[in-house]
């Protein structure tokens, strides 16, 4: 097996092929470029094609409460909170449990479960099973996925990546998601309409299996001191004094977090103003997503540069701002063909606000963190960010069916701008400019 690669390596281009051939994709890229290392370029061709498949199930999974089973607005805040749930029962115990296990078997196999859960969708409507419930339990189960699979695979791309360079790292990461939310949307929303949305999922399943099997190709090893021993709650209070003794991790907590909230808000609104309001078909639903595709496509390519020109710290402020701006502008659109251009803007806006959040959060929080401590501050962090958006996603719903769907996302949009405002004024995460030295 090949040893991973050096965290203190000082130019990952140095590890590379030295002449690619011409018709590879390697060929193309400028010498320094991550997609040169063929260790990072399989594990970006995972997480590209396990985005087209998110994309599927992105639509296909609300378009089924919606549409088949008629969800209200508040059951379709419950959708969204059972899926966050996981993170907020479970992320601090999952942290120490990461740190004591290798990482990328746990990564692989929660592909795989993703697959199984969205596979058992179409099989209970088939067998006249689906409903509400059974959707809240499907949500429930890749939520939990997510709590230990979603960490591993952050602390996967630091196997692979120098830190000084995880920005560039998440950035491509990002891009990938960017060229499947390009392609995918149109493709998903042409599939529902075709097949519908529960045998829809059957494509993410295959995707993600397909992600499995290239993720099983990857060689990567971990020296035995890097895992954690002793005992649990020794352990975890560790994980959870370094963050909290930690001031940009605890001010990255709180200012995230309060985003995840606004974010929540809105979001479980964005499916139900698009049929409801707007009138929009699952075809129509899925081309305006491309949107959202060209936003973090264009965020991909570029957070990087932006990061570098503004700093790390006013770049995620920014991201913060841009969601907001898009809420806001869809709350007061007219329900004609202007208030279908304003939700392409609004997703649009999202997902370069969203690149350029967490670009700059992930590296941010991994920079500064011992790699023995990774997995705990992941979850940890995860934990803290989480922890107010099933509220979010609760306090959206009541709005949507009390007083109205605009009325939800006017709330998430203005408290996202009174979060980014009290960032950039109050606090002294505008000063960071560059990715901090590691602590020791």
């Amino acid at each position: 097996m090949a040893p991973p690669l050096d965290p203190n390596t000082p130019d990952m281009a140095e590890t590379a092929t030295a002449s690619p051939r011409w018709w590879t994709p390697a060929a193309w890229l400028s010498p320094r470029d991550l997609l040169r290392e063929p260790l990072y370029r399989r594990l970006w061709t995972s997480v590209l094609i396990s985005s087209f498949g998110g994309q599927i199930t992105m639509l296909a999974l609300p378009l089924a409460a919606a549409v088949l089973l008629h969800a209200t607005p508040t059951q379709m805040g419950w959708l969204s909170a059972m899926e966050l749930a996981p993170f907020v029962l479970f992320s601090l115990p999952a942290g120490v449990w990461l740190d004591r296990m290798r990482k990328l078997p746990v990564y692989v196999a929660g592909e795989g479960m993703i697959a199984l859960a969205v596979g058992s969708i179409p099989a209970a409507w088939a067998l006249g099973w689906l409903s509400m419930p059974f959707l809240y339990g499907v949500a429930f189960l890749i939520g939990s996925v997510y709590v230990t699979a979603g960490s591993a695979a952050q602390i996967v791309l630091t196997q692979i990546v120098p830190r000084e360079r995880l920005v560039e790292a998440h950035a491509k990461n990002a891009l990938a998601g960017s060229i499947a939310e390009v392609a995918g949307p149109g493709a998903a929303g042409a599939l529902i309409r075709m097949v519908g949305a529960p045998f829809a999922l059957l494509a993410d399943a295959v995707l993600l299996v397909a992600s499995v099997l290239i993720l099983r190709g990857l060689k990567i090893e971990e020296s035995p001191h890097a895992l954690v021993k002793g005992a649990f709650r020794a352990v975890l209070v560790e994980g959870m004094r370094f963050v909290a003794g930690h001031k940009l991790l605890v001010l990255l907590a709180v200012l995230v977090g309060s985003w995840q909230l606004c974010n929540h808000m809105a979001m479980v609104m964005q499916v139900l103003f698009a049929t409801r309001e707007l009138g929009l078909d699952e075809g129509q639903l899925g081309l305006c997503y491309i949107g959202l595709g060209i936003g973090t496509i264009s965020a991909g390519f570029f957070g990087d540069r932006l990061s570098s020109r503004l700093g790390v710290g006013r770049c995620l402020l920014l991201g913060i701002f841009m969601t907001g701006i898009g809420w806001i502008q869809l709350a007061f659109a007219p329900a004609n063909r202007w208030g279908v251009a304003s939700f392409v803007l609004m997703l649009m806006c999202f997902g370069v606000g969203a690149v350029l959040i967490f670009i700059n959060f992930l590296a941010l929080r991994q920079s500064v963190t011992p790699q023995p401590l990774l997995g705990r501050m992941t979850s940890t962090m995860r934990w803290l960010i989480l922890l107010p958006a099933p509220l979010g996603a609760l306090i959206g719903g009541w709005l949507g069916e009390h007083l109205g769907l605009r009325y939800a996302l006017a709330a998430g949009g203005f408290a996202a701008l009174a979060v980014a405002g009290v960032g950039l004024v109050f606090t002294h995460l505008r000063d960071v400019r560059q990715l901090p030295q590691q602590a020791h």
